[in-house]
């Protein structure tokens, strides 16, 4: 096979479950470090252009969500703010900032894994991905690995709260 050919044919393994295993991985690395375990990738032109998870406690800086950091990643790696054809994958549905900066980057599709029935913002609670009169509307599928991405975040604040009550 071909150099070519060989590329053309990992772009075409990359469907929504291997994507989302690739966030998972990263939101791993988010629990590892003390984070919420959320992680992002985004896809564009059939390869990973960013990679991303949560860094709010680690840069004390409430923004650092891992779909921030990783719209800004695929922003700079590809050369334009919007990202009209990429797909973003991540393991939380987003929160209303989030999903603000989804919309204004022109993001072409959100993928998530587990929704958010308390702060979901693409579609759950809020759905500012298609809120009419937004200048513009993101393509959203909800739900690709769902329970793997949900039972790591149970288990995260499930090991916060026994810490929290050992600790006091």
């Amino acid at each position: 096979m071909t150099a070519a050919g060989q590329g053309t044919a990992i772009r075409e393994a990359l469907t929504d479950e291997a994507a989302m295993r690739l966030a998972l991985r990263l939101a791993e690395r988010a629990a590892a470090a003390g984070e919420v375990p959320v992680g992002a990738v985004v896809v564009a032109g059939g390869r990973v252009v960013s990679r991303a998870w949560n860094q709010v406690e680690m840069l004390k800086d409430g923004t650092a969500h891992a779909e921030m950091v990783a719209l800004t990643q695929a922003a700079a790696a590809l050369g334009d703010w919007r990202l009209t054809g990429a797909t973003l994958y991540v393991t939380k549905e987003p929160c209303a900032m989030c999903a603000g900066a989804m919309v204004n980057s022109r993001l072409g599709r959100l993928v998530y894994g587990c929704a958010d029935p308390r702060c979901g913002a693409a579609g759950s609670v809020l759905d500012i991905t298609a809120f009419p009169g937004m200048l513009h509307a993101v393509e959203v599928t909800g739900g690709v690995l769902a329970a793997e991405c949900l039972a790591m975040l149970q288990a995260f604040f499930r090991r916060r709260r026994r810490e929290a009550t050992a600790g006091g």
